[in-house]
């Protein structure tokens, strides 16, 4: 049987697509790794988009502590449990089922 230059032609461009839809497919660069890292680009917007709403919110707070002397005080009378001279501070406590039992004496040492 005799080989035909066109038999080899069609066998050489034959072995070139499949070699091509490897690489296409499965090698460096491929869709595959394309597809890993449009999941990682993905993930890394929504962290950053996450990081950029908690930014704002920082910054909205810090500007509110830097022209403000309510928001000081807020925080000062929630997080240090501070009162203004005059006032009484009052604690109350809830039973296990989330209501008041007995309206509590004011805490040891808060001025009356």
């Amino acid at each position: 049987m005799r080989v035909r230059p066109l038999h080899i032609v069609i066998l050489l461009l034959a072995l070139l697509l499949a070699l091509l839809q490897y690489k296409l497919w499965l090698g460096s660069g491929g869709e595959r790794e394309v597809a890993a890292l449009r999941a990682q680009v993905a993930r890394q917007e929504s962290e950053n988009q996450r990081l950029q709403l908690r930014n704002e919110a920082l910054k909205a707070e810090v500007e509110d502590l830097k022209s403000g002397e309510a928001a000081v005080e807020e925080r000062a009378r929630s997080e240090l449990g501070m009162v203004r001279p005059g006032e009484t501070f009052y604690r109350v406590i809830e039973d296990r089922a989330g209501s008041p039992s007995v309206p509590a004496a004011p805490a040891p040492g808060a001025p009356r």
